[in-house]
């Protein structure tokens, strides 16, 4: 197998800068039209869907060179100028913002996908964080992201470690996508069972009557010792886009969660958030404690649980109005939430419910585990492929 050789990343693809504000502006946006990607449509190593500003025909004319391809990496331009994205055949002819650089491989150099996994190696996020201007707010521009330096394998093994990371991708995307879509089932019969087809007969009850109310706390930051176990402590950043929240970005060690144990959470406990962004909606997939913007339920019944969950999702614009009390920050205190109007079926009916969605949320939970598998070996692969370290044959 060749040797690696290091190149500036100008001398294997072009970087180009988005449209500056005075050739387009927010007025600019249609109800219809190309879709452009800006910073908050960078996920990881793939472009969001959700929430695209539009612009016309005339505009995607005018600012052709502006258009992307298939292949091409979008980067953050501004703040976390460490994210990137690749362009798939979805977005293809759609535009990038001027707070994105594009990044366009010369193919006969570098394979376009092995580049997107190049720059998602945490080594290369570092470097691009670390040479970034501006102490507010982090920038970087085409000189300098045209300046860093790529080494290289030559293109046929490219395009192997592209191959074997890219089916680690496919795989994780087809179990979220999965989820997804057990997730949409169970609402569809929860909002068949409970909104369409509710009984006269059905009573109303408080969230505290289907089970025990725990308000999330912080142990004393002061005592280090209470911090960096294996007890996940669970913050709002954590909740999104989670069914079940297996990882945490902080944790606590024993002896910090058994300085508050009337915290713990048991698996599978609601939690949502409850201060600042209100209504995310999760459960805990094991032993768990949580900080003081997220209240969670218990259910003192099995037949509550998938009830619940579903019940509280469906409820983020009431949750939102309950919260918004005339203060800076959105709270829905403890007392508020405890006394949330739910409606009570009785225990037949929740029983039948709860056995029509369990198979959903069991799959999903194992879904979980195995996009978790799959992300940390992608994870452990990406830098020994990308230094080298284990090498792969040519196709």
């Amino acid at each position: 197998m060749g040797e690696w050789k290091e190149y500036k990343l100008k001398d294997v693809a072009e970087v180009q800068t988005g449209p500056f504000g005075s050739q387009l502006h927010q007025s600019d946006y249609k109800s219809a039209g190309t879709p452009i990607i800006t910073v908050e449509h960078l996920g990881e190593n793939k472009i969001l869907h959700q929430n695209l500003p539009l612009v016309g025909h005339e505009d995607k004319e005018r600012l052709s060179k502006y258009l992307l391809e298939e292949g091409d990496i979008v980067f953050s331009r501004v703040g976390s100028v460490d994210r990137r994205a690749y362009v798939s055949d979805k977005e293809n002819g759609w535009m990038f913002s001027g707070r994105c650089l594009r990044v366009r491989a010369n193919r006969e150099k570098v394979h376009p996908r092995f580049l997107s996994f190049y720059f998602g190696q945490e080594s290369f996020k570092e470097y691009i964080r670390m040479i970034a201007v501006g102490a507010t707010m982090p920038s970087i521009n085409t000189d300098i992201l045209s300046t860093v330096a790529v080494t290289l394998p030559a293109l046929p093994e490219q395009k192997s470690i592209a191959s074997i990371l890219s089916s680690l991708d496919d795989k994780i995307d087809l179990l979220h996508r999965q989820n997804k879509t057990l997730e949409t089932l169970a609402e569809t019969l929860f909002r068949q069972w409970f909104v369409e087809e509710t009984e006269e007969g059905w009573g109303t009850g408080k969230l505290g009557d289907f089970g025990k109310i725990i308000c999330g706390k912080t142990p004393s930051k002061k005592i280090h010792s209470y911090f960096g176990g294996k007890i996940p402590f669970i913050k709002i950043p954590d909740m999104h886009g989670k069914t079940f929240i297996f990882d945490t970005e902080d944790t606590l060690t024993e002896e910090g969660a058994n300085s508050q144990q009337n915290k713990f959470l048991p698996p599978k406990s609601i939690c949502v958030s409850c201060i600042a962004t209100v209504g995310l909606v999760t459960m805990n997939a094991f032993n768990s404690q949580t900080n003081q913007q997220i209240n969670s339920i218990i259910p003192s019944k099995e037949i509550y649980r998938y009830f619940l969950y579903l019940k509280l999702a469906t409820m983020k614009n009431e949750l939102l109005a309950m919260a918004s009390g005339g203060t800076a920050t959105d709270n829905l205190n403890t007392g508020d939430f405890s006394n949330i109007d739910i409606i009570k079926p009785d225990d037949k009916v929740l029983e039948l419910f709860h056995n029509q969605v369990q198979p959903n949320f069991d799959k999903i939970f194992a879904n979980q585990i195995q996009i978790r598998t799959l992300t940390r070996l992608r994870d452990t692969l990406l830098p020994k492929l990308m230094s080298g370290e284990v090498r792969v044959k040519a196709a």
